[in-house]
């Protein structure tokens, strides 16, 4: 008979509690957390659309983001304040309610969502690294890209794309397998380095357009009636849209929060994301408008006013410009792909096969698996059903919450048994049956019913990114009836 300690395979020195002494982030280290997830090429184009494209109130828009950021800022602070305390992240946590089993499979499913992200986004990094080498080539010998090899495609890549990705993929790996400091490092360089980028292409537009800059800006925002009924429904919009972003952070927020230096430190640090939203979205909507008037002086039309940086890029003829824009890119989108979803997938992993991988066992897993959806996301899993179905595994991840947050404050009163984390007996609590919770795995499935619905059922599409919300709500009622 396996003894109950070595049946469950739970121990992993990358999963135990953060030491005190390594707990040293900040509240700058939190604000510099949110900004990198935020800097992203969506983040940018999401919010400069919110105020730009679709026809809506700007104060309706910034309220709407600001209290979208005030939601995620509760939330984070209630599941962050576990692993803070605790030192340990998210997929441990998971044991405390579901189970040591419940814990490896559930947790296994937000590794898959980000492992597949991870491949995604990915993709799109190596598209900005292959647009720099073209423009090189190009300046070497104009001919160089008409040459045979590189107008050969596979599975719509070529050989620059290719290099590209394998490149990408490398460097990644080799940041991403260091320590947790150097992480955190890294995470402050990509913050500061697109700010101070940003900040500085923003100077040069206003030094050169200021009264043209504050005209459009006067033309293109809105502000009267902002007290309006017309804009009930906007606001929600607005809400619903800025907080679907940001979910996919929630959960495993503490495999960041485990090494704040207090609680204090990490609300604080967590408010700092309203005055990121703030920040970025006065920068995003001066430079779209800046860059529109550019444009226009040199006589070069567009459809409409440009929202996504790349489309922007593409527009401006310099290319020391588009390099150094395309470098920036580069660095926040791989800083975004570490917090959203290469750690969330190591560490869910690394739970899920404690005893065989550590950091670069569990990296060389991310990134073949990665290799692989970004080697067929042209040709496969951009088509058809593929982006649906992870959509909906993650309506997983919302009714995973509720559950967490209604079994450490109310029914195991806020208090954790760490040896038995790791080293259980037979009566220890966290096997439950089997190493399952049953009741938390019922009002989960529960949950992800009522929110992958706002998915499939088309009446619901008006509530989608609320869906997220819905199923952490559903499953968190269900649980503590069910504990009751």
């Amino acid at each position: 008979m396996i003894p109950v300690k070595d049946k469950y395979q739970l121990r992993n020195w990358e999963l135990v509690s953060i030491n005190p002494n390594n707990r040293d982030w900040s509240w700058f280290d939190f604000f510099n957390f949110w900004a990198v997830s935020i800097q992203s090429i969506i983040g940018f184009s999401l919010i400069a659309s919110l105020y730009l494209l679709y026809d809506l109130n700007s104060l309706v828009v910034l309220s709407g983001t600001l209290f979208a950021g005030i939601i995620v800022f509760f939330l984070t602070n209630l599941i962050g304040s576990i692993s803070q305390s605790s030192g340990l992240p998210f997929p441990v946590i998971l044991r405390l309610s579901m189970g040591f089993s419940g814990a490896r499979y559930l947790g296994l499913i937000r590794g898959l969502i980000g492992i597949f992200m991870f491949g995604v986004q990915t993709f799109f990094i190596s598209k900005s690294l292959g647009y720099i080498f073209r423009i090189i080539l190009f300046k070497i010998d104009s001919q160089l890209l008409n040459h045979e090899i590189l107008l050969t495609f596979f599975f719509g890549l070529n050989a620059i794309d290719f290099l590209s990705l394998i490149l990408c993929l490398i460097i990644q790996f080799i940041l991403f397998t260091k320590t947790a400091g150097f992480n955190k490092n890294f995470i402050k360089f990509s913050s500061i380095i697109i700010y101070v980028g940003l900040i500085i292409f923003l100077i040069i537009i206003i030094s050169e357009n200021y009264v043209a800059l504050i005209s459009s800006l006067i033309l293109s925002t809105n502000t009267e009636n902002f007290i309006s009924r017309n804009n009930i429904f906007p606001f929600i919009s607005v809400v619903g849209t800025m907080f679907a972003y940001f979910s996919i952070l929630l959960l495993n927020f503490g495999d960041f929060a485990r090494y704040a230096k207090s609680k204090n430190e990490m609300n604080k640090g967590n408010f700092a994301l309203l005055l990121n939203l703030i920040l970025f979205s006065v920068i995003a909507l001066l430079i779209c408008l800046g860059s529109d008037i550019i444009l226009a002086q040199n006589s070069i039309t567009v459809e409409r006013l440009l929202t996504n940086p790349n489309d922007i890029i593409g527009k401006i003829n310099n290319n020391y410009l588009t390099i150094i824009s395309l470098m920036l890119i580069l660095i926040s989108s791989i800083s975004s792909n570490l917090i959203a979803n290469y750690i969330p997938s190591q560490n869910t992993l690394i739970n899920f096969l404690p005893n065989s991988l550590n950091l670069k066992s569990s990296g060389a897993v991310i990134i073949l698996l990665a290799l692989f959806v970004s080697f067929f996301w042209l040709s496969i899993f951009s088509q058809g059903l593929s982006l649906s179905v992870f959509d909906t595994l993650a309506s997983f991840l919302g009714p995973i919450f509720g559950v967490i947050i209604a079994d450490f404050y109310f029914v195991q009163n806020k208090k954790i048994n760490h040896k038995e984390l790791f080293y259980p007996e037979e009566t220890t609590i966290y096997i439950y049956n089997s190493g399952w919770n049953l009741k938390a795995l019922y009002s989960v499935l529960i949950g992800f019913i009522f929110s992958a619905s706002t998915i499939w059922n088309t009446s619901l599409l008006n509530i989608q990114s609320f869906g997220w919300l819905i199923g952490a709500l559903v499953s968190y009622i269900l649980y503590l009836l069910l504990k009751k």
